[in-house]
């Protein structure tokens, strides 16, 4: 009784440590394991699917089309006011962020998809190692980078903290793309989490 008592303690302890927001210490720590990110080859994480909204599904195996971005995901649902026609961006259908960043602001794995990224991967998506316009190869698919940024929002504060949100939108955390990189599906194709995603 005693001993499941302390483990029930201890577990719940160890939940609010990995939902905890981190300081701006602690983010500004972890950007010396975040610049070593590898460049233009780097390695499938996690793959997430947002089937409703603040839904998430984590998928070992997705298909990437013209039609939904990651196929099941409601990216096709969500209209914004920056798209001529008001409907779903169409350079906004997938977003990739950098594990290492996502593991530096959110913590364990099982946490990551809160961000609502579809792709995370151990690889450099700043601005100098993937520039606007550059295509990648996802598994079978092919992606291009758009000139669309992604940056956080309230939600993201609201996850993660208001110092999380300051570390990826500006300075060196803008430059390395560290909340993510928008882009759009130029060919179909099949993705599965170990697979690469290699620069053009």
């Amino acid at each position: 009784m005693n001993a499941s008592t302390e483990t029930g303690t201890a577990t719940k302890r160890n939940e609010a440590d990995e939902a905890r927001h981190r300081s701006a210490a602690e983010l500004e720590a972890a950007l010396p394991r975040i610049r070593e990110a590898p460049v233009g080859d780097g390695i499938i994480q996690l793959i997430v699917r947002r089937p409703a909204e603040d839904q998430r599904e984590v998928l070992n195996e997705a298909r990437i089309n013209g039609a939904e971005g990651i196929e099941g995901d409601t990216w096709n649902q969500r209209g914004t006011s920056l798209s001529a026609d008001g409907g779903p961006h169409p350079n906004k259908q997938i977003t990739i962020m950098n594990s290492r960043a996502a593991e530096a602001v959110i913590g364990p794995i099982e946490r990551w998809p809160l961000a609502g990224d579809q792709i995370y991967a151990d690889l450099d998506i700043g601005h100098e190692a993937l520039p606007v316009g550059t295509q990648m190869s996802i598994g079978t698919a092919v992606v291009e980078v758009a000139v669309e940024p992604h940056t956080g929002c309230a939600k993201f504060a609201a996850r993660f903290g208001r110092e999380a949100l300051r570390f990826v939108n500006t300075g060196e955390g803008s430059s390395l793309r560290l909340r993510g990189v928008n882009c759009r599906v130029i060919q179909p194709g099949t993705v599965r989490v170990g697979d690469s995603v290699t620069r053009l």
